[in-house]
This record gives C-alpha cells, structure tokens and sequence, in this order.
C-alpha cells in the first residue's frame, strides 16, 4: 500500500508541481522545496530531548499556542521543533507560539525524505493536529519515536464519509497513531467504526476552547474605533473568514438593512486577504464606499472595510457589536466560532456548520448563537446589534467557552506519558 501511494505522490507530484510553481510565482510566494526534501535541516548536535508538533495551517496552528506553551513551561529542557504544511501557517506559528525552537515545512511525504528529518531531529514523541494524516511520515514516526499522538482530532461528516469507502486503508494508516485525543463523543465513535481500538482513544475537547486572546480595555477599544473613524453609536458587523461567494450575499443584505436603519458598519475579513481587490469591485457595484486595512485614512469615509492582513480578526471580533462566521453560507463547513465566544459577541452563522457541527450545535442549543436560513435571516443580522436579548446570547457564548476549556491539561498528561523522563 505504501508503495503504491508513494508511487501516486510522486507521477502526482510531476504534473502539479508546475502548476503550483507558477500559481505561487504569481504570488510572490515559494515552493520551498529545498527545505521539503530536508536539505536546510539542523545538524545533528542538537538537544538530545525534543519533541516535534505538526499543524496543517492558521486554524490548527492558533488552537496549539495553549499547549505548547504549557508544555514548554513544564519541560524547559525540551527541544520544540515545529512544521506546517502551508507558509501562512508557518508564519503564524513564529508571531504567535511560544515556546518553539526550530521552524520548518514538513517533508514531502517520501519515505527517504520523512526518514532523514528523524534521524536528524530525533524527537521523543511525533504530536499531529486535528486531521493531517501524511501516510509515510506517521509511518516512519511510529517506528523513529517513542509515540504519535493526535491532539484535538477531529473528523467530519463529510471526511468519514470518504474514509469508510477506503476503510482498510485509513485504518492501516491511524493504527500508526499511538493515541488519538478527540474533540467530541462522535468523533471518538467514527474512528471506533473505523476500526480503530477504543483504548486507544480518548475525549479530551477541543483546544481551540483554550483561547488566549488579547483583552482590550474599554479605552483601547475607544482608541481602536476612533483611529478607524467609527463614531459613537454606529452597529459594527464582522464577518470573519469569509470565502468566495459569500460577501455578495453578505453585501446584498447589508444595502437592504441600511434601507430600514442607518449608522450600520461592516467590516470584512476574508479568509484569503489576496482576495481583497476582487471583494472591492463587488462592494463598490452595490454603491459602498469602501477602505482597505493596509491603505486605510481617516480621511475617507467609509461603509465596507476590508481587512487585507493576517492576525487581526480577533481585535475586529473585540470591536464588533454582531460576529458573523464566514465559510458557513456556502457547502465549506465553517470557521471557528470560539474567538467571538471569547469577547462575548453574539454569534451568527449560515447553514454549513460542518466542520464545527459539535459546537454549532451546543451553542444553538443554549442560545448563544443563531444560525441564519434565509435572505431575510442574513438581513436581521445588520438590525440586531444594541438590543438587549442579542447582547445575551453574546454572554451565554463567554459562558459556553469558559465551560469548554480544560483540553490542554488532558492532552499535556497524554503526551507526558509518552516522553523519556
């Protein structure tokens, strides 16, 4: 199995790598192969303990700074490599995790390559995040570490789906996994059905509970509005994370809210921010006068404000009078809804909830949150801010939130156990 999935990643390898060179060139960005097959690795002096944590992108990064910073304050003498799969995730984790001594891609999923970044960093335990399965890297880590945990895994409706079809294989590739430490009670009994032994499972909740955000005080929150010329009695609605197809429904039911009530603001923050200029042009066709984050003055007025940067969402949450959740008004499955949870906003979202069903689900059960059906729905979004029953369900989310947490101790005691001490 493993050299035939090898042989697929490599004819696959040949056809896209051109592809995604040029997609990348046109970006600025870089392929970084050199670092990928293990070229720029660390020698092999390094500290003789060490542990190595791999998240796929931003999302996955955030939900570990918790953890590893945990773990770095109870064992100082631990060497922290980290990797990410994406260069926006790389570049998260070195402005927001403490506590990480090396940075790196992860491998090319070959067995020589995955191979040579063992036996250089020669880590005690391999620690994945949420769902990254690279079939020959968890394979070499089991046989090169003393164990491979999964922290905050979780698996969708629509991944489960897709693994039952090939179980056999998923199954001989998750039995490399020493422990699995899953989010919810369906996500533990997915992975029972696919074969996978129970003891080897546990429920430990969902890091991303664990959030640590900035607190703004009540004058920096004053100077935040003020420096983007948002004046004292105007409604903000930020909807965070917002893919392609969404902000011209978004945008639709903001000019139609604006005919009922006045002094309504959006903010914007797109999921991709390459993506500003095109949101611009769409925002400008409804008549918005319209700022970007990176170009912004004060002496423009504006109606739609863009952010184009990366980090920022939760200090517009904190600003925000209403939290809309991007990804969820189109079939992608949503985003995280614990950051506007933490500042204690009501929190809106669309139908696909997908990726988040647990969470979605509780906080509309304890009416924390509202999920958005129709035109009219998306609308009531805009009239909702101020009103005394919408700033309720903003503190019954701080509520669920403050309930949530506690996965950072279970997952720390977990990987203890599998460390050389």
């Amino acid at each position: 199995m493993y050299i035939f999935y090898s042989t697929l990643l490599f004819l696959s390898l040949i056809v896209l790598i051109p592809i995604y060179f040029v997609r990348l060139k046109l970006k600025g960005d870089n392929l970084n192969l050199r670092e990928r097959l293990g070229f720029n690795l660390w020698p092999p002096s390094l500290p003789s303990k060490s542990i190595w944590i791999h998240a796929v992108s931003v999302g996955e990064v955030l939900s570990l700074r918790n953890l590893v910073k945990e773990f770095k304050k109870r064992h100082p003498d631990y060497f922290v490599h980290f990797s990410a799969l994406t260069s926006t995730g790389l570049q998260i984790a070195k402005e927001k995790l403490e506590g990480i001594d090396n940075f790196f891609f992860v491998p090319l999923d070959f067995k020589w390559v995955v191979k040579k970044f063992f036996r250089v960093l020669k880590p005690e335990a391999f620690i994945l995040a949420e769902s990254e399965f690279w079939p020959n890297l968890i394979k070499e880590a089991r046989k090169q570490t003393r164990g491979v945990i999964l922290v905050n895994g979780r698996i969708s409706n629509r991944s489960f789906k897709r693994y039952k079809k090939v179980k056999r294989i998923i199954k001989n590739v998750l039995e490399n996994i020493s422990f699995f430490l899953m989010q919810t009670e369906k996500d533990k009994q997915y992975l029972e059905r696919l074969g996978i032994n129970t003891a080897k499972i546990e429920v430990a909740g969902n890091l991303k509970a664990e959030i640590r955000l900035p607190v703004l005080t009540e004058s920096e929150l004053l100077k935040l509005k003020e420096s983007l010329g948002i004046e004292k009695g105007c409604s903000v609605i930020v909807a965070g994370s917002t893919r392609k197809g969404e902000e011209a429904k978004i945008l639709r039911a903001y000019a139609s809210a604006l005919r009922i009530k006045k002094n309504i603001l959006l903010i914007l923050v797109p999921r991709h921010p390459e993506r500003a200029e095109e949101i611009e042009k769409t925002a400008k066709n409804y008549g918005f006068k319209v700022q970007r984050r990176t170009s912004f003055s004060l002496y423009r007025s504006w109606d739609v404000l863009i952010v184009d940067t990366i980090g920022e969402l939760p200090k517009f949450y904190a600003l925000s009078d209403v939290a809309f959740i991007g990804g969820s008004l189109i079939p992608w499955g949503g985003h995280n809804l614990l950051e506007p949870a933490f500042y204690g906003k009501p929190i809106y979202f669309g139908p696909h909830m997908e990726n988040f069903s647990y969470l979605a689900q509780k906080f509309l059960q304890e009416k924390a949150a509202k999920q958005i059906k129709s035109d009219q729905d998306l609308m009531n979004i805009f009239l909702a801010g101020n009103q005394e029953r919408v700033e309720r369900m903003g503190q019954r989310a701080k509520e669920i939130l403050t309930n949530l947490q506690g996965a950072t101790e279970v997952s720390l005691k977990i990987i203890e156990s599998f460390l050389d001490e």
